[in-house]
């Protein structure tokens, strides 16, 4: 079983989203966020199994800078950076077959 995403922050979104060399999936959330919750460990099992997208997480009532830059409104929101740029959003709980299936045009 995979371990804890690493946290990403209003402070180094920059140096560890946008300046990565890598992908890098972004989930949006709240310890308050039911669907939240339940996407949270799906994300965990991916990132333990790929190798191709380094995936964290971002909690958007500590860090509502970021989110806010982002026009993230709803939560859980990933969005999937390549490049510096966004490349993919998928918004709500979905799936971990669904997950994939979305991101891994972006991923290619």
């Amino acid at each position: 079983m995979a371990g804890k995403l690493p946290d990403v922050t209003d402070t180094n979104f920059q140096s560890d989203v946008l300046d990565s060399g890598e992908p890098v999936l972004v989930d949006f959330w709240a310890p308050w966020c039911g669907p939240c919750r339940v996407v949270h460990p799906i994300l965990e099992e991916m990132a333990g199994e790929r190798d191709d997208v380094k995936i964290v997480s971002l909690n958007i009532d500590d860090n509502q800078q970021t989110a806010s830059e982002y026009d993230v409104l709803s939560i859980p929101t990933l969005i999937l950076f390549k490049d510096g740029a966004e490349a993919k959003r998928i918004i709500g709980a979905r799936p971990k077959r669904s997950l994939e299936a979305e991101l891994e045009p972006a991923l290619t």
